[in-house]
Order: structure tokens, then C-alpha cells, then sequence
């Protein structure tokens, strides 16, 4: 280990943390555990109240969401992930809606204040230089504008390139900690994922520029994809999916106008292969997320193809994919960012994937948003509709037009009531509509 560099505890180093301020914490894959340990049993000491604590998605334990910590820390996440979900719907933690482009605005405009940044890095090379690794997004922002900086070195912390290089004369304090970095696993596509993966895959042309989220359906989408050529990757995040088609080089970033030959991304989520993947990777290219989701910068690509899900559109196109009803479930995230940056692109495509019922039957697909809900996506945005059903493109159809080509990759067993309810809505123009257009 590099000896320019003096630890301390996570003990001694969580005891820059006093009443009132806002800490981030870094993302994914990337919270440092061990500091969020110390700084939570300084809590159940009580030794400080009103604390903030920020975040985009972080994998593993989140204890100070928990209720018994009310007035102690307050979680005013920029997303609600699985881990802080129902404390966030239960009023004990809460949520900053903001796209995922403007997370770091919010520290480097002062909007928010970073009063200790509590990030994650590789060890120091022979410069003095550190790697925030798998999550670069907000993290950077918060490193520049906090006013201290805690860092966990970590061997398992992947040396990545792009933005996340940092000086050690850039951080405050170094705690030690070679705990293996959280890994996620997704679950097989099953039938239903499989056929929205093979619709969505047939409209994607070779040397398209992809964007994905997380999930069963980014990999069934990928699966398909063997036979592509001269792909490129500028997305907000990837996962275990895009390595076999980086292998065959199928993936290879050819045909990219911008960052040509390279992965860009700003955080990751997947097992220790992807961790391994861009370890020491100059062509993997870990970027401030003011860069990877500026809609500008996307479309500076040709043929983006950004594929996003949600939990219920209706039948004017547009989008709720942050909550149920009243209930926040996940958060705005990059899908305006992406979805208009595709729309900008040369020959970009902007698809919306989703299955058509949920794990109930119920259909996602509704007359009306549910009461409550929040439109993350307007109609204006949505232009490809993809479900197990089909894919069918609104972009420049008319409201009467999109209801119909909705109903048409809605469930059949749901197709009816949907029929009826565009019916009342445009009264007997519904049917003559459904009857004359192709």
C-alpha cells in the first residue's frame, strides 16, 4: 500500500460528522459499508441528530433508513431502491425526484450542500491516484464540493478510467476495508421477457449506440443481438449482458461519432466478471453522469437506441415510472435523458419496454394513469411501444391512433375493457379509427 497515505478507523473517521449535515454517499455497487456501519453506531449513540443522507441506488444494507433512526438521519434519496423502498413509502425516509443527469448539478450548483462525502476507491498507483471505480455518477460532484472527504481503499474496487480518477491529496481521510464489493444477479428472461427482448431486438440496426437499464429484459434484449454488427455502449449503466457481445465483438463501438471504440457509463451493477471486465479497461470509459446522461451529448451519436421500462402507461402514451399510484417505487432515473437524447439522434430510436400485465394479471396498460401517479415520461416523449405483444410506433400519431396501437400489444384478455374505454373517451371516431388505419 501506498505510504504517502495515513488510515484511521471508520470509527475515528465517521467523527467529522456533526448535527445538521448532509453526507453522500456513493452509489451501487460502491457504498462503503464499513463507514456506514461506524457512522450508524454513532447514531444509536445519539451523538448527533438531523443528519442527511443522499444517494442514488446503493446495493446492500441501508440501516439508517430504518424507523428507529427518525430524527437522527434523514434518507432523501435521488432514487428508492429495493433496499430503503418501504421505509420511503412508510413517510420514514423520502425522495428527490431529479433526473439522473442533474444529480451532480444539485451538489455543484449548491442547491444541496455535501458536507462529507463518503466514497469508495481502488488502491493508489504510483501518481497518487485513485479510481472510484464501478460508480462515478454524482459521487465526482460530491468529492468536489464536500467539505470532507472520507475514502475507503478497497482492493476489489476495480481501477477504472474516464472521470473516476482522483488524488489522494483530493481526500481527507483513508480507511481500509477489503470487504468484496456488493455483486447483483439477475434472474433467466423468462417467456414473456424473451419475446419483448426479440421485438425490441429487431429494431435495433447494426452499428446502433445502445442504451439499457437493469433487469431481465436489457438481457433478453442482448441476447438477441449475436448476429449485430459494430454496436456501440453509451448508457447511464451496464451489467453481465453486453460481455458475451463485447467477446464476439459484436459490441466495439465502431460506429460511435463520440467516444469511438469505447464503453461509456456511469455507474454498474452485476457480478464480479464485470467488476473484473473493466478493471484496467482503457476501453471502458467511466464518465461524470453530467456527461453520460446530457440528451445533447447522446444524440451526438447516431442511431442511439435507448430501451427503457415502466410500471403503467395509458392510453395517451405516457409514462409512470416511478411509482404505484401514490407509492414511490423506484425513482425518475435516466429515461428523459435517454429517451430524448435517442429521439435527437441520427436514425435514434427512443423504446419504451414493458410486459403487458403485472405478475397478477392486472394490466399495465390503463385508460388513465392511477390516481396518484406521477408522468416521469410525457406522451411527447414516447415514440416505440413494446410489449410481449408487439412493438408499434407513436411518434407523430394522433391521440385516437395511439389508443389503438396501445390496445393492439395489450394483454387479449384486457384488449376489450381498453376498447370500451377509448370508446367514451373519443365516442364513435374510436372505432372508425380502429377499422381505417394500418
Amino acid at each position: 500500500m501506498n505510504n504517502q497515505i495515513k488510515f484511521t478507523t471508520a470509527e475515528e473517521a465517521v467523527k467529522v460528522i456533526k448535527s445538521g449535515d448532509h453526507i453522500h454517499l456513493s452509489s451501487v455497487a460502491s457504498a462503503p459499508q464499513c463507514l456506514i456501519k461506524a457512522m450508524c453506531e454513532r447514531g444509536a449513540r445519539r451523538e448527533f441528530e438531523h443528519v442527511h443522507v443522499h444517494h442514488l441506488h446503493t446495493e446492500g444494507p441501508a440501516p439508517y433508513a430504518a424507523p428507529e433512526f427518525e430524527g437522527i438521519f434523514q434518507l432523501d434519496s435521488f432514487f428508492v431502491g429495493s433496499n430503503v423502498r418501504k421505509v420511503t413509502q412508510s413517510g420514514y425516509a423520502d425522495y428527490i425526484p431529479v433526473f439522473l443527469s442533474e444529480t451532480q448539478k444539485l451538489y455543484r450548483s449548491g442547491v444541496l450542500p455535501c458536507n462529507v462525502a463518503m466514497i469508495q476507491v481502488c488502491p493508489p498507483d504510483k501518481h497518487g491516484y485513485v479510481s472510484l471505480g464501478t460508480s462515478v455518477d454524482a459521487t465526482l460532484a460530491a468529492v468536489e464540493c464536500a467539505d470532507t472527504v472520507i475514502a475507503v481503499v478497497n482492493k476489489h474496487v476495480p481501477r477504472s478510467f474516464g472521470d473516476a480518477f482522483l488524488h489522494i491529496s483530493q481526500i481527507d481521510l483513508f480507511v481500509e476495508d477489503d470487504t468484496p464489493l456488493e455483486e447483483a444477479h439477475f434472474s433467466v428472461p423468462n417467456e414473456v421477457e424473451a419475446a419483448i427482448g426479440k421485438y425490441c431486438a429487431e429494431l435495433i440496426e447494426d452499428g446502433a449506440c445502445l442504451q439499457m437499464g437493469i433487469g431481465a429484459i436489457p438481457n433478453a434484449v442482448l441476447a438477441q443481438l449475436g448476429n449485430h454488427k459494430n454496436l456501440g455502449i453509451h448508457t447511464e449503466m451496464f451489467a453481465d449482458g453486453v460481455l458475451p457481445l463485447v467477446e464476439s465483438g459484436v459490441i466495439n463501438g465502431a460506429n460511435k461519432a463520440i467516444d469511438k471504440g469505447k464503453m461509456v457509463s456511469t455507474f454498474l451493477m452485476g457480478s464480479q466478471k464485470v467488476y473484473d471486465f473493466i478493471d484496467n479497461n482503457p476501453g471502458v470509459a467511466m464518465m461524470d453522469v453530467g456527461y453520460t446522461n446530457d440528451p445533447f451529448i447522446i444524440a451526438k451519436n447516431p442511431k442511439v437506441t435507448a430501451i427503457n421500462s415502466a410500471l403503467q402507461v395509458d392510453l395517451t402514451g405516457q409514462i409512470c415510472a416511478d411509482s404505484l399510484g401514490t407509492r414511490f417505487y423506484s425513482g425518475v432515473g435516466g429515461q428523459i435523458d435517454f429517451m430524448y437524447g435517442a429521439s435527437r439522434s441520427e436514425g435514434g430510436k427512443a423504446i419504451l419496454a414493458m410486459p403487458s400485465v403485472t405478475n397478477k394479471g392486472v394490466s399495465k396498460i390503463a385508460n388513465t394513469l392511477t390516481e396518484g401517479a406521477g408522468v416521469v415520461t410525457t406522451r411527447a416523449h414516447m415514440h416505440w411501444f413494446v410489449t410481449e405483444f408487439g412493438a408499434v410506433d407513436l411518434y407523430g400519431k394522433s391521440m385516437q391512433e395511439r389508443a389503438r396501437l396501445i390496445i393492439s400489444v395489450a394483454h387479449p384478455d384486457h384488449r376489450e375493457a381498453l376498447d370500451r374505454a377509448a370508446f367514451e373517451r373519443y365516442g364513435s371516431h374510436h372505432t372508425y379509427i380502429k377499422m381505417t388505419c394500418k
